[in-house]
C-alpha cells in the first residue's frame, strides 16, 4: 500500500518544484499556498520559516540519495556499472523532466545568500555524493574496470562536478540529450584501459 500524502509532504513537494524553477528567494510562503491550496498559517505551522522548509527539503532530499544510492549498489555489483546506472537514472530525469537539476546543485550555486542552516544541509549532500563516487571509483580501479588519472578522490570530485555541470549545460542549450553528449566520454574516459 502506497503511503498517502501529507500536506507536509505537498508543501515541501510544491517547493522543491518552486526552487528547481527560480531558486532559493525566487518563491514565497504565498506562492506554495496558491499551489498546494491551504493558507499562509498552514504552512508556518508545518514549517515555521523558509529556511525550516529549505532545510527539511535538502535533508530529506539527501535522505532520499542515499536510499537510491543503497538500493543501487544492492540491484547492481558492478561499480562501472553503478555509474552507468547513476548517470541513467538523471538522463531519465532529465529528459522526462521529473528532476531536471540537482535541487542541492542549484542551491550550492546561491551558498553566498543562503541561511548558514540550509548550506549545512547542501554541504552535507555534496559530502555524501563525493564520499560514494569515491568509494566506487576505488573498487572499480582495485577490480581494474577504470584506470584512473589521479586519486579516486579528485576523480570522484571531477566527476560529480561534471555530473551537475552537464545538467546546467542541459538546461541551458533547452536539450535533454546535452547531459548524455558530455557524460558519455566522461564515462568512456573512465572505462578506458590505459
Amino acid at each position: 500500500m502506497a503511503k498517502s500524502s501529507t500536506t507536509a509532504d505537498d508543501i515541501l513537494a510544491c517547493a522543491h518544484q518552486l526552487i528547481l524553477a527560480g531558486g532559493y528567494n525566487g518563491f514565497s510562503y504565498a506562492d506554495i499556498a496558491d499551489v498546494v491550496g491551504i493558507r499562509k498559517a498552514s504552512i508556518h505551522h508545518h514549517f515555521p520559516s523558509k529556511v525550516d522548509l529549505a532545510k527539511v527539503l535538502v535533508s530529506r532530499y539527501r535522505e532520499s540519495a542515499e536510499n537510491g544510492i543503497k538500493n543501487l549498489e544492492h540491484g547492481i555489483a558492478n561499480p562501472l556499472d553503478q555509474l552507468r546506472a547513476y548517470l541513467q537514472y538523471w538522463e531519465t530525469c532529465i529528459t522526462d523532466a521529473s528532476a531536471p537539476f540537482c535541487v542541492c546543485a542549484l542551491l550550492a550555486s546561491e551558498l553566498p545568500i543562503l541561511p548558514a542552516e540550509v548550506a549545512t544541509e547542501i554541504r552535507t549532500y555534496f559530502t555524501f555524493l563525493s564520499g560514494w563516487l569515491t568509494s566506487v571509483l576505488e573498487r572499480a580501479a582495485q577490480q581494474g574496470v577504470i584506470c584512473l588519472r589521479d586519486t579516486p578522490r579528485v576523480e570522484a570530485e571531477a566527476f560529480m562536478a561534471t555530473v551537475h555541470g552537464a545538467m546546467l549545460s542541459a538546461r541551458a542549450y533547452g536539450n535533454a540529450e546535452i547531459f548524455g553528449v558530455i557524460m558519455t566520454p566522461q564515462l568512456q574516459r573512465l572505462s578506458a584501459k590505459s
